[in-house]
């Protein structure tokens, strides 16, 4: 991705890589509006307030000519429509001079009134397209294109707004081009010429899509959804939930105890913990995974809705994770590290989650799609001792005995097991994790060793992987078995990337 400063994309640009000619197209026209409703919002309000009270406020109006006294009611009309027109202006030319333009190894995007800037990602680097829809985008029914690039970190570059349909077309043509699709045949053309125009700025087709890229939106199969009770009953059952609200009532019991305590206190610190709850309903709701050409795609949202695809080669790690109050009502959540999402915000934490919150079957969906070669003959019993299992079953080696006295709950169960694709991680006795790295998207190993550890003769292997929620670690093994582990896992690693096309992850179809 390169960020710099660009001239009219249809004039010759010197900065940008050599590209097949392709038209540049324009955004939706209300686009500008989706963006800065809020603001004209915001203004039209102090404005109308303060004009509205002037007029109608109990002060006695200054005796005088009627046309004196109208005129401050004209000026401020006029000053209300200029302001309108200016806002209409600034929408028109952001239109104006916003444009996009897919060519077969990039994607660009201009944009700027007085400062022109040029985004650019390159197609083979795409990790995944989410497709987001504010709540004011929902009325126009437009979308937004959000792109994820390699070495990122985030975002790399938004498409803000087109028609949902256009979206999704667009999605399913990138995403074939970034999974190394071959269309034996020419592609339909993207766009059609709009009447009258001759700037080479092209309106968004309704022509056919590339073979390849209908192959991707062809159909979907859904192999897990949240209900809502469920999701709730994850919400509230959440340690980070009851320490809320435990934290709550014990504030509350404390600031009673001093004079003059009224509820209306512990208003900042309800508001809090309802925002918190809500941010986890708003993103949990209505939440379906289903499997396609092209991945995962999830999608999600109560006010505002987001489509997410997730294709299984970008995936560079998994997690299975039990908290102890769902384990008796067989609940499960599983989260990823995809590259292009890393990061520690709670919106990369979002949208890592491939399953906020669902049963056993549910997860075993999930897995076949993000890891669709487990490299175990019998994965349903594999991944069965995996997430609840204890001991060796399974071909998992554990700790040691010796380190009970340092791990009492959790030595019989933390553990790896080595299949043909990945590394299995197990930990946890209360709140049970499951790690999965694919040997190929290992990129580092340590080894750790604390003052406790040396002295009971045990150590940790922590394999490193791009930035996200999963952290895979094995804990306390014993010093022998680490350091093999160490030099074998290193060998995988290193023959399983030679093997594996990191820019095409569906290979030539």
């Amino acid at each position: 991705m390169s960020d710099h400063q660009a001239p009219e994309p249809h004039e010759t640009n010197d900065l940008a890589p050599v590209d097949t000619p392709v038209p540049w197209r324009r955004v939706h026209p209300v686009s500008p509006l989706v963006r800065g409703w809020l603001a004209v919002v915001a203004i039209a309000f102090v404005y109308g307030q303060n004009t509205l009270s002037s007029f109608f406020g109990d002060e006695e109006p200054t005796p005088g000519p009627e046309m004196v006294s109208e005129a401050p009611l004209m000026l401020s009309l006029l000053i209300g429509a200029g302001v309108l027109v200016l806002i209409l202006l600034g929408f028109f030319l952001s239109w104006r001079f916003t444009k996009y333009q897919i060519t077969e190894r990039h994607v660009n995007v201009n944009s700027g009134i007085v400062f022109r800037q040029q985004r650019q990602a390159r197609i083979d680097r795409v990790q995944s397209i989410d497709i987001a829809q504010p709540l004011v985008a929902r009325i126009f029914g437009l979308a937004e294109l959000r792109f994820d690039v390699a070495d990122s970190g985030s975002a790399a570059m938004n498409l803000a707004f087109v028609k949902l349909s256009e979206a999704h077309q667009l999605r399913n043509e990138i995403l074939a081009r970034a999974a190394g699709l071959k269309d034996p045949a020419a592609p339909a053309p993207l766009t059609e010429p709009a009447p009258g125009h001759g700037t080479g700025i092209e309106t968004p087709p309704e022509a056919p899509q590339p073979a390849a890229a209908q192959g991707l939106g062809a159909s979907e199969r859904v192999v897990a959804a949240v209900p809502v009770g469920r999701l709730i009953g994850s919400i509230l059952l959440r340690p980070t939930t009851m320490i809320m609200v435990l934290g709550l009532i014990g504030l509350g019991i404390a600031m009673s105890m001093f004079e003059g305590f009224a509820p209306f206190y512990l208003l900042p610190a309800f508001l809090g913990m309802a925002g918190a709850l809500w941010n986890n309903l708003n993103t949990g709701y209505n939440f379906k995974a289903a499997a396609s050409a092209d991945g995962l795609r999830l999608s999600y949202g109560l006010l505002d809705t987001r489509h997410q695809t997730v294709p299984p080669g970008r995936v560079a790690a998994i997690k299975v994770s039990a908290p102890f109050f769902w384990r008796k009502l067989g609940w499960y959540k599983v989260a990823v590290n995809v590259a292009g999402i890393g990061g520690a915000g709670n919106e990369a934490q979002e949208r890592s989650v491939l399953l906020p919150v669902g049963s056993y079957e549910d997860v075993l969906a999930v897995l076949s799609v993000v890891l669709p070669d487990p490299g175990v003959e019998a994965p349903r019993e594999f991944f069965a001792a995996a997430i609840n299992g204890a001991g060796t079953t399974a071909g998992f080696v554990v700790s040691p005995t010796k380190i009970r006295p340092l791990s009492p709950l959790a030595y019989k169960r933390q553990g790896y097991a080595l299949t043909d694709t990945a590394l299995v991680a197990r930990n946890g006795a209360l709140h049970r994790t499951l790690a999965i790295v694919p040997h190929a998207r290992t990129q580092g190993l340590m080894l750790r060793q604390g003052p406790l550890a040396r002295r009971f003769g045990v150590l940790d292997l922590s394999l490193a992987t791009i930035s996200g929620p999963v952290s895979a670690l094995v804990h306390q093994l014993d010093v022998a078995v680490g350091r093999e582990l160490f030099l074998e896992q290193a060998d995988r690693a290193a023959a399983a990337r030679k093997q594996t096309d990191s820019n095409h992850w569906l290979g030539d179809a």
